[in-house]
């Protein structure tokens, strides 16, 4: 469902001459294509596994975050035409990202798990990392879920 939708942006894209969608696609399509090589490699020679649509928003999810990285470089060395240009496709690749859970739903996660593995230090952190990553998935960044769980921690 979601390959299909990005595949048809790029070809709208294409007829419209958009330069800036058709790069932020065609850059996300040559990155899926990478994981399927991989994907396809690590399930052995011949075998056609398409990518999954949770595989498929981590990848976006990635080419996002490629891109405000390149923001915040660009800034840096005084490059505002290139951190514009950055930002602009990494706002196209975030539209077809689903819904993040709210900071309050994350806190409801981040205290299940607390409780589920009696996490009470720092020293559970990767634990409850690992509990919390594997229920929200791609529904919330690691960032934010690391950040919130080293506030509850007391970090």
């Amino acid at each position: 469902m979601l390959k299909t939708q990005i595949d048809a942006a790029l070809q709208q894209a294409l007829k419209s001459r958009d330069a800036l969608r058709l790069s932020a696609f065609r850059m996300l399509s040559a990155a899926l294509h990478n994981r399927e090589i991989e994907k396809r490699t690590k399930a052995g020679a011949g075998e056609d596994v398409p990518l999954t649509e949770e595989e498929i928003i981590q990848v976006i999810r990635s080419e996002v975050k490629k891109r405000h990285d390149a923001v915040e470089a660009y800034e840096r060395g005084g490059r505002p035409d290139a951190a514009a240009k950055e930002r602009a496709e990494a706002d196209i690749l975030s539209a077809l990202l689903p819904a993040e859970l709210s900071d309050s739903e994350l806190l409801a996660f981040v205290a299940e798990g607390k409780v589920a593995i009696g996490a009470v230090s720092l020293k559970e952190f990767g634990k409850l990392m690992g509990w919390v990553m594997q229920r929200v998935g791609s529904r919330a960044s690691g960032d934010r879920v690391s950040a919130i769980i080293k506030k509850e921690l007391g970090a």
